[in-house]
């Protein structure tokens, strides 16, 4: 029996660190920097939105493809057969085949222009008389070129959608560098005020001791006759009290738990849900001179939605100038040059007649050789011309340059407003940052009184100077001031990080960057 007490002790003693252990995991310990962090890995409205600039990458790549070459290659063949019907014909059924097959590449040029390049070969084959070649090949060589000279000139016209798209680049980014820097203040924000929640309910966790306290002592005091019985009654009133206060500040702790762990996307885990944080740092305050001109200096450089703004008033100038070009007659240059070849098996006839029908020899011909005649540029073939287009009415170009011009004008009008609403905000933040920096010098002072009031009033309740009330009533004043001293804590450092995502700069502070 004591061999198997004694194992069982041995088992327990193994088994107690991994015991320990799992009691450990109980509790999840949380940085600020790994809130931050933590918040920008999982958090859904990040995962989506990076999502954004990978599109528009994939359409800048699209429009860019606009420019690459094309090839086309063709290649046919036709039989036909039909009945003779004049004597010339030799024959009574009349046969023909012809085989073509062409090789051609064009380009369109950043001025508006296309070119192509097209080889064009036929081999044709009949039973007919008095022909001179049969079978016969025939090549060309061919250069094509249009330009237009007014309406859709210049690289800006030709390349509209890649300028666009490369817009929507920068646009993507920097909405998603917005939803960054709300989502590093959203992590901030929740990390601090569970911070406050859990202070809070440990100051009225004080609270409630202190009165609790009073109220053994009061108890005592009752039963050997230094106090009336009525002096408990006040006691346990406040006990009833602050134990309502308890729960409510309870209440606040589990509601801010549920908010970080929403912005770190932990909210739908079954075994984190209802698992506590423990925070591990605690709010600074360290006194900071901000420049106001400094900041808004910063902020109209680096917010993010004041340079999207100034994209998409670039994207409407674009538009303007592709309306007002639109607006211009149409006036197009082109210019042809080819070079034919043609070979083939050539057909001697009696005397050189080819009437009398009577063939006397060939002379063997190839589709090599007119292929090379073609490339010898043999033959000078050109062409060249202008056209003139111009549209009486042109109702629907007017109409997208009032279009264009109106969204230029919108889109300035957004950038102003913008740009105030940010100024706004950063003189606010720093108003904000004052404010609470003397609130915290305020209210740490408030504190250090209510302490000493507290004490001093215990002393003079122990030698009967003072009664029960004011003792409760002071120890109310010292939780009041402890929780308004922790929250103007919390409210400075929120302005502080509130300036940071005001002007821009939440990023560089945090050493993060958008790849």
């Amino acid at each position: 029996m004591r061999v198997i007490q004694t194992l069982i002790i041995c088992l327990l003693v193994l088994l107690s660190p991994w015991t320990n252990a799992g009691a450990a995991e109980e509790e999840i310990p949380l940085s600020l920097k790994e809130c931050v962090t933590g918040a920008l890995e999982n958090n859904l409205r990040i995962i989506i939105e990076r999502h954004n600039p990978e599109l528009a990458e994939a359409s800048l790549n699209m429009a860019k493809e606009m420019f690459l070459p094309s090839f086309d290659l063709s290649v046919g063949r036709e039989n036909t057969e039909s009945p003779s019907y004049w004597w010339l014909q030799g024959e009574d059924t009349q046969i023909s085949k012809f085989n073509d097959y062409s090789f051609a590449v064009s380009q369109q040029i950043p001025t508006g222009g296309h070119f192509s390049l097209n080889l064009q070969n036929y081999m044709s084959d009949t039973n007919q008389s008095f022909q001179l070649i049969n079978p016969r090949f025939g090549s060309t060589l061919r250069l094509d070129f249009t330009q237009p000279l007014l309406k859709n000139f210049g690289s800006k016209i030709s390349r509209r959608e890649i300028l666009i798209a490369r817009n929507n680049v920068e646009l993507s980014r920097q909405q998603l560098k917005t939803v960054v820097l709300e989502t590093i203040y959203g992590a901030q924000e929740a990390y601090w005020n569970l911070f406050f929640a859990v202070e809070n309910l440990k100051v009225k966790q004080q609270s409630l001791d202190l009165a609790r306290d009073l109220l053994k002592k009061n108890q005592k005091e009752v039963e050997v006759g230094k106090l009336a019985k009525i002096e408990i009654l006040n006691a346990e009133t406040v006990v009833a009290q602050r134990e309502a206060d308890i729960l409510q500040a309870e209440a606040q702790v589990r509601r801010s738990e549920d908010l970080l762990r929403n912005i770190l996307n932990r909210d739908l885990d079954a075994d984190e849900r209802h698992v506590p944080f423990i925070l591990r740092d605690q709010p600074e305050f360290e006194i900071r001179e901000v420049a106001l001109d400094r900041a808004m200096e910063a902020a109209l450089s680096h917010r993010p939605d004041l340079l999207a703004a100034r994209t998409s008033i670039e994207t409407r100038e674009l538009d303007l100038s592709v309306a007002k070009n639109q607006l211009l007659p149409a006036l197009d240059f082109r210019l042809s040059y080819w070079s034919p070849g043609i070979s083939g098996d050539q057909i001697i006839y009696l005397d050189n007649n080819p009437l009398t029908g009577i063939v006397i020899g060939t002379t063997e011909g190839s589709g090599i050789n007119s292929l090379k005649d073609a490339f010898k540029f043999l033959y000078n073939n050109w062409s060249f011309g202008v056209t003139l287009t111009i549209p009486l009415r042109s109702l629907i170009s007017r109409a997208d340059y009032a279009r264009a011009q109106i969204e230029l004008d919108k889109s300035l009008a957004e950038k102003e407003n913008t740009k105030r609403q940010i100024l706004l905000e950063v003189r606010d933040a720093v108003r904000e940052i004052e404010t609470h920096s003397k609130r915290v010098r305020a209210y740490r002072l408030t504190r250090e009184l209510a302490e000493r009031r507290l004490r001093a009033e215990e002393r003079k309740l122990i030698v009967g100077l003072t009664t029960n009330y004011f003792v409760l009533q002071f120890q109310e004043e010292l939780a009041t001031a402890r929780s308004q001293e922790i929250k103007a804590l919390v409210d400075y450092n929120l302005a502080l990080a509130k300036l940071e995502r005001a002007t821009g700069l939440s990023l560089q502070s945090h050493n993060i960057s958008l790849q």
